[in-house]
């Protein structure tokens, strides 16, 4: 038995729910819409959502329904928060109204048009907190993000998420090939 999915969503206030062949959230935030798979349907009862499956065949969408909905009703209440860090000599970021500006040590500034639903702010030029209520393009935003300077591991420079672990590696030693 799914244990995600028999897990019950609590309905925060000013969150509102439409349940048809799509549930449809809409809150403080904005309004996401979660596609109901066959096999599988979603019930109001008193403030909590419940994701309910026909059979054991279902279970594998069952608990991803579940989360999905959860992940909605999450995000248009309160939204999602991913923060990233600029680690190198003369990198930095800038952002002014939807476009951000990136400076990584290539031979041009890289510019981002920021997504509908996604804000970026930057503190001290090397700190990025991205927010947003669709919690699946704040993480698409901030991987493409990590992706324009990925962490080096010789250097240690890069774009990382904060709190990232890094593997420093050592470089080449010895006197080569004699």
């Amino acid at each position: 038995m799914s244990r995600v999915g028999k897990k019950p969503i609590p309905l925060p206030n000013g969150v509102k729910v439409n349940i048809g062949d799509k549930l449809e959230v809409q809150g403080p935030k904005g309004k996401l819409t979660v596609p109901i798979p066959s096999g599988v349907r979603i019930e109001q009862k008193n403030n909590h959502l419940e994701v309910v499956r026909q059979d054991d065949q279902y279970a594998a969408v069952h608990g991803l329904t579940r989360a999905l909905a959860a992940n909605a009703v999450q995000g248009v209440s309160t939204g999602f928060t991913r923060e990233l860090d600029i680690v190198g000599t003369g990198y930095r970021a800038d952002v002014k109204g939807k476009v951000a500006t990136f400076t990584l040590g290539y031979s041009h500034p890289i510019e981002f048009i920021m997504p509908e639903g996604v804000d970026l702010k930057v503190d001290k030029q090397t700190h990025l907190v991205l927010s947003g209520y669709d919690r699946q393009v704040v993480g698409q935003v901030a991987a493409q993000i990590r992706a324009l300077r990925p962490p080096d591991p010789y250097k240690n420079k890069g774009v990382r998420y904060t709190g990232e672990a890094l593997r420093k590696k050592a470089g080449k030693t010895g006197a080569g090939g004699k």
